[in-house]
């Protein structure tokens, strides 16, 4: 598994919420709220992954589609959050 850090959120998604599909279905810009894959509690977990994976504190006024409704949007929040580059 790459260390980048598209790749690891990519991958929780495909595992947690596509089940395996392939990862093809799932491209870095593609929204999760528009194309079904997140609904309310998804986000949570989404949200947990987040907290507990990359050790940071989402806060209420984070929850937006802005960082949480794509690969690319949540690696820059995760990024600016955190300052990590990869």
């Amino acid at each position: 598994m790459s260390d980048r850090l598209e790749d690891k959120i990519k991958q929780f998604v495909i595992e947690n919420f596509l089940y395996g599909e392939p990862e093809e279905t799932l491209t870095e810009e593609l929204s999760f709220l528009d194309s079904g894959i997140m609904d309310s509690s998804r986000v949570l977990e989404l949200i947990l992954y987040i907290e507990e994976t990359f050790d940071i504190k989402v806060e209420d006024d984070e929850l937006t589609p802005a960082n949480l409704d794509s690969v690319k949007a949540v690696a820059a929040y995760v990024r600016s959050k955190t300052g990590v580059l990869a």
